[in-house]
């Protein structure tokens, strides 16, 4: 049921490194679990903020860049422009989608860092960092790879072991190389700065222990067990590097804050950036200073340490000193992390997927064949929300066939298409219900309570699956009570079960919305509304002195989708269907097979 009392929700969703195109098994990590989750509680009445942008100072940048003879800032753009393609054809409804090269960004990236320093988190240190002679510059720990000296995984980054999911220590990593020309660098000093979570460990922890109720298990319990494994100690959040945020201190002219310390700071600055852009500039304290706001970060497992256990380490450190250094605010704390739904990995016909070997699919390839609600609904029934899952040409085709269009579009067309032939384009007015017909109506209607509920858990997945049952209720109703022949016999009690069939429909469609919008907004045009579910999308072109870049917003609509059953207005006219979906050709799994070869 819609809201009495909107929730503030604040969506936030993993930064891209603008390095590397996004693809599904990125798509179902984070990107499109959050959109589901937001048009939920858009429809719901909430108060949602969607935000994100691309991770514009990351070493795979600059690594990147590099490589292709490019400036960082040119080639973080290109990747930056693709997402926005890819977001917007896929649905994915940011409230804003901007870049950490901001000036925005940057100002409150540094006032974090400044809270921190001021409320003592923050010590200097001079260690030794790998150093590569043949490049003649320290090496950022993304630029050295070895073997890990947690597990023995021979291709471990400096900063994070991709097959422990360990945080590492760069220097202790056993037969280092650099990245770029595979030579083996050397250890030198260099000073930098530390944030001293061995003192923030026991708020750490008190966080963590407080959301068993609400929290994903496998997220609070690996970090927990991670802090207990490993006491977490100083870790360095500066970088010998000139592509990035400036350290905000004077005499440190030539490092730029590392960017694991930075990026996830992007949040909070995509929410201030965000108010800067409303009439009302502070809005965004109803989700930062707002004690009884969510918040979630949706994120793969990949990230789980950085978002389960660095960022509320910033937060708790940074404490009322942020709002004093950044705007003035006095004794307000910033919000700390409700929930971290972080997702586990998508492989790809049984392997990893790859973008060297061009072993996956990529999203803006797929959406020049394929429409995006058949993209939106496979990768949510087989999203990895409690498992690695995975990628089968086959499945896709099978599920888009079977479960999208078999069990819900052909519900759609064939009773719309039936009642505009015989009722020639009125709802029809129904005789008194029975009581197989309040028994499907009452059922239709439990749906929103039953997939409401998994959506508000984040089991996106089951309640995706919940809501092809209730589809598949309405099926067997419509078989049982067989309305075609009747039509001609006694066409009044035709009426009454056809107008049932479009009552549950125009509920079903709502129920389906955060997952398959573009088909649920189609199918509400149908059945004759003139207003719009959801809000609409659209770029805008900001400038600062950095310079400038695309952001992806999301204007929201007064009227609309609503997460409660209405009721369909008989005699109205609507507009006669179209197939909701497509149908695709087994014949296209082995061709997309070749396709990736």
């Amino acid at each position: 049921m819609t809201e009495k009392n909107p929730e503030h929700i604040l969506v936030a969703v993993a930064w891209p490194y603008s390095s590397a195109e996004i693809h599904v098994g990125n798509l179902t990590g984070s990107y499109l679990p959050a959109d589901i989750f937001a048009r939920y509680h858009r429809l719901k009445g909430n108060r949602v903020l969607m935000v994100s942008g691309s991770d514009a100072h990351g070493t795979p940048i600059t690594v990147r860049s590099d490589a292709e003879g490019v400036t960082p800032e040119k080639l973080y753009k290109q990747y930056h422009e693709g997402f926005l393609d890819l977001f917007q054809q896929l649905g994915l409804n940011y409230d804003l989608f901007t870049t950490t090269h901001t000036e925005n960004h940057e100002k409150v990236s540094q006032s974090i860092f400044l809270a921190l320093k001021e409320a003592g988190y923050l010590y200097t240190e001079v260690q030794n960092q790998w150093y590569s002679p043949s490049e003649k510059r320290f090496l950022p720990d993304r630029y050295v790879e070895g073997t890990c000296y947690i597990c023995g995984f021979e291709h471990a980054r400096g900063d994070q072991c991709d097959n422990c999911g360990s945080l590492l220590e760069a220097n202790e990593l056993i037969d280092p190389r650099s990245k770029n020309d595979g030579s083996t660098p050397i250890l030198k000093e260099t000073e930098h700065f530390f944030l001293d979570l061995g003192k923030l460990e026991p708020g750490i922890i008190e966080f963590l222990e407080a959301r068993e109720e609400y929290m994903r298990a496998n997220v609070r319990k690996q970090s927990l067990g991670s802090i207990r494994a490993n006491p977490l100690h100083g870790r360095p959040i500066t970088r010998d590097l000139d592509w990035g945020v400036p350290v905000p201190v004077e005499g440190w002219d030539g490092k730029a804050l590392y960017v694991w310390f930075e990026a996830v700071i992007g949040y909070l600055s995509a929410a201030i950036e965000w108010a800067s852009l409303t009439e009302d500039k502070e809005d965004w304290h109803n989700w930062w200073y707002n004690p009884d706001a969510k918040a979630y970060y949706f994120i793969g497992k990949d990230n789980i340490p950085f978002h389960a256990i660095m960022w509320p380490a910033q937060l708790k450190g940074a404490g009322t000193w942020f709002g004093k250094i950044f705007d003035e605010t006095e004794d307000k704390n910033l919000t700390l992390p409700y929930d971290v739904p972080a997702n586990e990995f998508m492989n790809m016909e049984d392997k990893k997927i790859s973008g060297s070997a061009n072993w996956g699919v990529w999203g803006l390839d797929f959406l020049s064949r394929y429409e995006p609600d058949a993209l939106r609904f496979y990768l949510t029934i087989n999203m990895p929300e409690t498992r690695d899952s995975n990628w089968d040409w086959d499945e896709f085709v099978t599920r888009n066939n079977s479960s999208l269009i078999a069990n819900w579009g052909n519900l759609a067309n064939r009773v719309l298409s039936f009642a505009h032939k015989h009722w020639e384009g009125i709802i029809p007015t129904p005789g008194e219900l029975g009581p197989e017909e309040k028994e499907i109506l009452a059922k239709v209607e439990k749906g929103f309570d039953q997939v409401g509920d998994l959506l508000d858990q984040v089991k996106l997945r089951a309640a995706l699956k919940e809501a092809l049952v209730v589809s598949s209720e309405v099926n067997k109703y419509l078989e049982d009570s067989a309305p075609w022949g009747k039509v001609k016999t006694d066409k009044e009690a035709a009426a009454t079960i056809i107008y049932t069939a479009m009552q549950c429909i125009d509920h079903l469609k709502i129920i389906f919305a955060p997952f398959v919008p573009f088909s649920s907004e189609k199918l509400h045009q149908y059945l004759g509304y003139t207003d719009t579910l959801f809000g609409e999308q659209f770029t805008e072109t900001l400038k600062d002195g950095l310079g400038e870049h695309t952001a992806l917003r999301y204007r929201s609509t007064e009227t609309g989708g609503d997460w409660s059953p209405g009721t369909l207005e008989p005699g109205k006219a609507f507009q006669k269907p179209s197939p909701l979906f497509t149908k695709y050709d087994p014949e296209i799994a082995e061709s997309e097979r070749e396709r990736m070869k």
